[in-house]
């Protein structure tokens, strides 16, 4: 496959190999979700954040959109300045997604405005994702998606269900408004998840993690290197990491190979991941 690079595949054999023998009782999934399970491009344009949406179709009060581009300009270079100390930028992100929350609720953000963003945005799954997850349900192995997604768990809910592939096995940590009982949103719900503290977002603070807790062994899917913070204070006994480098490969491509077990470029398709999935499978299937 041409748009899958594999720094050291004896490492990786390895590391099939023990989770297959461990067999699918011992697995989870920990994934991101945007430009992981979503692909990054559609139609060659860059797909917007469903945070995005909301603001570009105007679905808020008339100043919504003005005051979050102003947010925007003022965060974004600082996330995305390789010269800012981290520490600084976390709490430079924790700041923005505060006050984009503040904002969204000041602008009267519902329930409703949640549905009309699934509706209205061009996001789509990666070919062959929806195999992905309905042969993780078949084998009862728990995927956990933890996403920073500005408009919160419940959206990406809705967007899975959407697709058909909200099943029994799908644990969403995110962000979560609190509604009054007209579903208008009055605050959210601590902690809150940015860009850059997934690290921190410990699974053992959520309930999925009784669940997950003795399946010691992980595939865990992202498309930056900091995605890799999401299995921290896990204590696992094999992981397999995947990085989906969907631009700049030329430039990104070696801290990728020195971070991550398999890397997918160029907003490639699931296929490997199927197929790994599979491999990592099929001692039981042949039992």
């Amino acid at each position: 496959m041409t748009n899958v690079v594999i720094p050291n595949q004896k490492n990786l054999d390895r590391k099939i190999q023990a989770i297959r023998q461990d067999g699918p009782q011992l697995l989870h999934i920990l994934s991101d979700f945007d430009q992981t399970l979503i692909k990054a491009f559609v139609n060659g344009k860059i797909v917007q954040s469903l945070t995005v949406t909301l603001r570009d179709h105007s679905l808020l009060t008339p100043d919504y959109n003005e005051k979050a581009r102003a947010l925007a300009g003022l965060y974004y270079p600082i996330e995305t300045d390789p010269a800012t100390p981290l520490l600084e930028k976390k709490q430079a992100m924790h700041e923005w997604w505060t006050k984009i929350y503040a904002l969204m609720i000041d602008s009267g953000l519902t329930r409703q405005h949640l549905a009309k963003v699934i509706e209205l945005t061009k996001a789509r799954l990666r070919a062959g994702t929806s195999d992905f997850f309905k042969t993780l349900n078949q084998h009862d192995i728990p995927l956990v998606i933890m996403s920073a997604t500005g408009i919160g768990a419940e959206a990406i809910g809705m967007f899975l269900e959407k697709n058909g592939v909200l099943l029994p096995n799908v644990h969403i940590i995110g962000n979560n408004f609190i509604w009054d009982n007209d579903g208008k949103a009055i605050g959210v719900r601590d902690p809150i998840i940015h860009s850059l503290n997934k690290d921190e977002t410990a699974i053992q603070n959520f309930p999925v993690y009784k669940e997950v807790k003795n399946r010691k062994n992980v595939l865990l899917l992202g498309d930056f290197i900091d995605d890799l913070g999401m299995v921290q204070g896990f204590d696992y006994d094999n992981l397999i990491s995947v990085g989906f480098l969907n631009d700049n490969k030329e430039k990104q491509l070696p801290s990728y190979r020195e971070n991550f077990d398999v890397i997918i470029t160029n907003d490639g398709p699931m296929n490997y991941i199927n197929k790994l999935l599979g491999d990592m499978l099929q001692y039981h299937h042949e039992k």
